[in-house]
């Protein structure tokens, strides 16, 4: 086989990239249907965005070991001074600002810190000596470097992408092996917090989309209105769902946002319960395959970095669901490799790359991965 395959080809890990080309086939026939039955605007620009980022993630994958140390520093610098360009003259849109007009496109850098947290903070773990892992130094800049960029991002605002970035960097925080019971204190003195951060450090509309978790039919036309019908629309698809194309929730615009933060409402009234499974299922085999090439890493950079990329990737997806089904608030999380929007398809097929990459230099390494090392960074 290896004789008719060529080599390039045959040594791609497909067995992520074909469940990874279904996930996203589904998701354009998905927005065929948001669309009311039509390619434009939303599946056909899915399918390019796809394809070049593509291209991308293979040219991600493609970097030794170390260019990516050697360039990981400057890019965080980079794109924190992009996060301050944005406070000074960035794009604003409904009531946000968060993008900067670079003329060629539209550039939101909160996105591109997503996954720049985890290279960076992999790089520093993996250079810091094992004995000093439980000092201060462990902590101090490192919680610095998250620190900086979630200060900006809450000022676009944008509580979602803030909390996606302290997410990535507290899970490789966590793999490095930190003492789990600084994690806990972390944890308590949030959940310690969480009342004045509500009432003095949310904005209005924030405030009201937490209590709309808890009670979205206490204003079922106003701030509970996405998650009623959202969860109308999951609910009315069943078990087999109503049939392609047949959406009575999203075609008749009832549902908000049909086509990005909820595309996975607009699928599961269509598709029904069979149709959410085969997308978790697939998410779970992406998931499981980026938490294999973080174990079989030789080397503490490398397994730090997949396993960071995994955690970010399903920030977005345990989010997004949550969200869609009203057991978190509406922050604004999109369905990976699903939902239709450029920026989230960048971040995530980034952290494809990335995976590419590792799981790359996971077979040009001699001898046997190190499988135990993240389970033992858990446990520390």
């Amino acid at each position: 086989m290896a004789s008719v395959i060529p080599d390039p080809i045959a040594r791609q890990p497909w067995g992520m990239l074909i469940p990874l080309f279904l996930l996203v086939g589904f998701g354009a026939a998905v927005l065929y249907s948001a669309a009311g039955g039509s390619m434009d605007p939303f599946a056909s620009s899915h399918l390019v965005r796809f394809g070049v980022f593509l291209v991308m993630a293979l040219v991600i994958a493609a970097f030794p070991r170390e260019l990516v140390r050697f360039l990981t520093y400057p890019a965080y610098l980079v794109v924190l001074a992009l996060l301050v360009a944005v406070e000074i003259i960035g794009q604003v849109g409904g009531g946000s600002q968060r993008w900067l007009d670079l003329g060629f496109m539209v550039l939101q850098p909160s996105e591109l810190m997503k996954p720049v947290i985890v290279v960076t903070l992999a790089h520093f773990y993996s250079s810091l000596p094992v004995g000093l892992i439980t000092g201060w130094r462990a902590v101090l800049l490192p919680g610095a470097m998250i620190a900086a960029p979630v200060a900006f991002v809450l000022l676009q605002p944008d509580l979602g992408t803030s909390l996606a970035i302290a997410f990535g960097g507290a899970v490789v925080m966590l793999l490095a092996g930190l003492p789990l019971r600084w994690f806990i204190g972390g944890a308590v003195a949030a959940a310690a917090a969480a009342p004045v951060a509500f009432f003095f450090g949310l904005k209005e509309y924030q405030q009201r989309r937490v209590l709309t978790m808890f009670d979205p039919e206490a204003d079922p036309l106003g701030a509970g209105y996405h998650i009623t019908q959202s969860k109308i629309a999951i609910g009315s698809g069943g078990l087999f769902g109503k049939g392609f194309n047949e959406g009575s929730q999203s075609h008749l615009q009832y549902l908000p946002e049909p086509h990005t933060d909820f595309v996975f409402a607009t699928m599961a009234e269509e598709w029904g319960l069979l149709g959410g499974l085969f997308v978790i299922a697939i998410f779970g085999v992406i998931l499981r395959w980026g938490l294999e090439v973080a174990r079989a890493s030789r080397d503490r950079f490398a397994q730090l970095l997949a396993g960071g990329m995994v955690a970010t990737i399903f920030f977005y997806v345990a989010v997004n669901l949550l969200m869609v089904m009203g057991f978190a608030p509406v922050v604004g999380i999109p369905l990976p490799f699903m939902s239709h929007g450029g920026s989230s398809m960048l971040t995530n097929m980034i952290c494809i790359g990335a995976l590419m990459m590792v799981d790359r230099w996971n077979k040009r390494a001699p001898g046997r991965g190190l499988s135990g090392s993240l389970s033992g960074g858990l446990t520390t």
